[in-house]
């Protein structure tokens, strides 16, 4: 099959005239941005993990009113509860040094209510990090006729999701901003496979269309991504600092020329590994005698009490940057998918 013909495929199938999709990314994805690039052709995304499900209807509400394009709605797969008080009080302790805390709140929304309200929504793909789905779960999207899309970060990822019904894999390179995706939480720091060797392991094993993840910020790497077996890209550092995105000037001021190499990984927002820009509170769990981040969620909800007390020192916003950050530009979205793909066709030579 040619890289024409696999393009065409998949954006036949789920209704793109480009093969872009705007990365999920909770907390940085308004549906301003998820409608500017589904009307230049791609997919729009939400992360939802954090919301519950009257928000979520309410982001696919306002994304509807502008856009009958093609949606994507990612979910977290909970991880098992680990039970460590003596860790969780020593991150306490750690964070007292940016302020006081504010009052802490109750458990966070609830995964199978948040899975309900996805369904409701029926957008074109409910996709999944951190782990799968149960098989009744997506008995129950694709008899309503939504797509499955599975991140996986190793080829044995990659076959577990294909074999439990996902219809797309997103291959999740170590160059990617945010999140990284592997099913086991303490497997992330050796699970590093950057996304040019990742995408052809995939592509040569699976029967299910791969979707290249990582890295990508202009139409030389969707170019790329395409030509080593990908049926698409998903993207997400690039769209960062759109006007669309409206994330925080101190966020933005982050990524402008930041080196690739500059990007680092930390647990100190979540408990889960992601990379993120160096600010002084990510770079201060690294000084010698630092303690460890608690587990997810519990760093996760720490984090949150200390932004609603008194904090001094602390990322008001999780600071995410892949590798790709200094290439994200103030254009709008809609123009940054134009010109990926513009810049993509010319280099793939008419494919």
């Amino acid at each position: 099959m040619t890289v024409a013909e696999r393009v065409a495929g998949f954006c036949t199938r789920y209704g793109l005239r480009v093969p872009v999709l705007q990365a999920p990314m909770a907390g940085a994805c308004p549906p301003e941005l998820a409608v500017a690039v589904a009307e230049a052709g791609g997919m729009g995304g939400a992360g939802v993990v954090l919301d519950a499900p009257a928000a979520i209807a309410e982001w696919v509400r306002r994304f509807r009113s502008r856009s009958d394009g093609a949606l994507q709605l990612n979910i977290w797969i909970p991880d098992e509860p680990v039970d460590d008080a003596a860790r969780v009080a020593a991150a306490e302790r750690f964070l007292g040094r940016f302020g006081l805390p504010g009052p802490p709140t109750g458990s966070g929304p609830v995964f199978a209510e948040q899975c309900e309200a996805m369904i409701a929504a029926r957008p074109t793909a409910i996709s999944s990090i951190m782990g799968l789905f149960d098989a009744p779960f997506v008995a129950r999207m694709h008899a309503e006729g939504v797509a499955w899309f599975a991140c996986a970060t190793t080829l044995g990822e990659a076959l577990a999701a294909q074999e439990a019904g996902a219809d797309a894999v997103v291959a999740q390179g170590m160059e990617a901003g945010g999140h990284r995706g592997t099913f086991d939480p303490d497997a992330a720091e050796r699970t590093s496979v950057g996304l040019f060797a990742l995408v052809p392991r995939l592509a040569d094993q699976l029967a299910v269309p791969v979707i290249a993840a990582g890295g990508i910020a202009d139409g030389r790497g969707v170019a790329a991504a395409l030509a080593l077996g990908a049926s698409a890209v998903q993207v997400g550092t690039a769209f960062l600092r759109c006007p669309e995105t409206g994330i925080a000037k101190a966020w933005a001021a982050d990524l402008d020329a930041l080196a690739p190499e500059a990007t680092v990984t930390t647990r100190a927002y979540s408990g889960r590994l992601g990379r993120a820009a160096p600010t002084p509170y990510i770079t201060a769990w690294t000084e010698p005698g630092a303690t460890r981040a608690a587990p997810y969620p519990q760093q996760r909800a720490l984090v949150a009490q200390w932004r609603r007390g008194e904090p001094h020192g602390l990322d008001r916003a999780n600071h995410w940057a892949g590798q790709s950050a200094a290439m994200a530009t103030e254009e709008p979205a809609g123009e940054v998918v134009a010109r990926m793909w513009r810049d993509a066709e010319a280099l793939l030579g008419g494919r």
